[in-house]
């Protein structure tokens, strides 16, 4: 059976290409011609900077900080211990209706003589929530890559979703939250450490 290492080549792999570089002039002009199709004029006041504050905007979700080389350090008597990096909310865009939604992610891993940087975690994050998405894909996308960083399975991701697209929208169930989970290693084939890590992961959840 293939394991998340060796199938991921981050230089092959379509998920972790990041979009391409955003056409501002276009995007001016389509907002445009948005604003006249939904009956509003472009040009009155309060909207004739509006399509280049929207196309500024675009450029900048598109292009997130890019994620530096890990910063590892050795750490030898902690190889076997729950590491769990939560709090880290990222904005990111329905690819189905282009509306926001709310990431809270949460990441777990077992260090094997050495840690990771922590910041890595939240790039990481950041990085794939900086496109069209949806929260499943994006959930294995942090899964993946940060197999790749430590070079171990032992990974889990738990992510929190709230989505416009739901709340703001058809339903309108404002309460709605999407949860989804993706693990490999370790947390799938030990109960115990999975129960671990989501009582962590979860804990801040319960109360928000």
């Amino acid at each position: 059976m293939t394991n998340t290492l060796d199938r991921l080549a981050p230089s092959e792999s379509q998920d972790l290409v990041s979009p391409g570089e955003v056409d501002t002039e276009r995007v001016v002009d389509l907002v445009g011609q948005l604003l006249a199709a939904i009956g509003e004029d472009p040009g009155r006041e309060g909207l004739a900077d509006t399509p280049a504050r929207v196309a500024a905007w675009w450029r900048s979700f598109f292009s997130p900080e890019p994620s530096a080389a890990p910063t590892s350090f050795p750490e030898q008597h902690v190889s076997g211990q729950l590491v769990v990096i939560g709090g880290m909310s990222v904005w990111s865009l329905c690819e189905h209706h282009l509306l926001p939604m709310n990431l809270d992610v949460a990441v777990g891993y077992v260090p094997d003589g050495e840690v990771i940087g922590l910041s890595k975690f939240g790039r990481i994050a950041q990085r794939y929530a900086g496109r069209l998405q949806v929260q499943e894909r994006f959930t294995r996308q942090v899964v993946d890559e940060i197999a790749v960083v430590l070079g171990s399975t032992d990974v889990a991701v738990a992510v929190r979703g709230t989505h416009l697209c739901m709340s703001s929208r058809g339903v309108r169930m404002e309460a709605a939250r999407t949860t989804t989970l993706q693990a490999g290693g370790r947390f799938e084939s030990d109960p115990v450490l999975s129960q671990q890590f989501l009582a962590l992961a979860t804990d801040r959840w319960r109360v928000a």
